[in-house]
Order: structure tokens, then sequence, then C-alpha cells
């Protein structure tokens, strides 16, 4: 299980839209955040080890409507 974290900013006056989106949507997101400064919400999101996060981004972020740009960090290890 690949875990990804995407920063996302969203159109004017969209961000809940877009949060409701992505959780009722995209059985991969595991939670969303608002948050304040560059970016609108943060995702935490678990794709499969054998998953393209390129094309998870790219066909699944980028398409719900109000999302007008990303920044994603993979990570590698969990620390607890």
């Amino acid at each position: 299980m690949q875990t990804i974290f995407i920063n996302i900013k969203c159109e004017l006056g969209k961000a809940y839209a877009v949060a409701d989106s992505l959780v009722q949507n995209l059985d991969e997101v595991s939670e969303v955040y608002s948050t304040s400064g560059q970016y609108d919400l943060l995702i935490k999101a678990y794709l499969a080890d054998n998953s393209d996060i390129g094309h998870f981004i790219n066909e699944r972020i980028h398409s719900v409507n109000g999302v007008s740009d990303t920044f994603t960090t993979i990570t590698f290890k969990a620390f607890t």
C-alpha cells in the first residue's frame, strides 16, 4: 500500500464542494483536511502498490470540479 498526501488549491468558494466530492467519490481518500496558506485542502490517500500515482492524480483528482492546482508528497515509511 502506498500512502500519499495531496495539497489541493481550489477555485474561490469551491473548497467545501471539492472536499465533499473527494470524500464521497474516491475510495482511496481516507482523510480530507481544510488548511490555511497556499493550499485549501490536504488529503491523505492510500493506493495499491501497483497503482500509478500520476494517473491517480491526473484522472481522479484533477477531474474534480473546482480543483485548480495540486502538490503531491509521496511517503516512504511511517514512524510511530
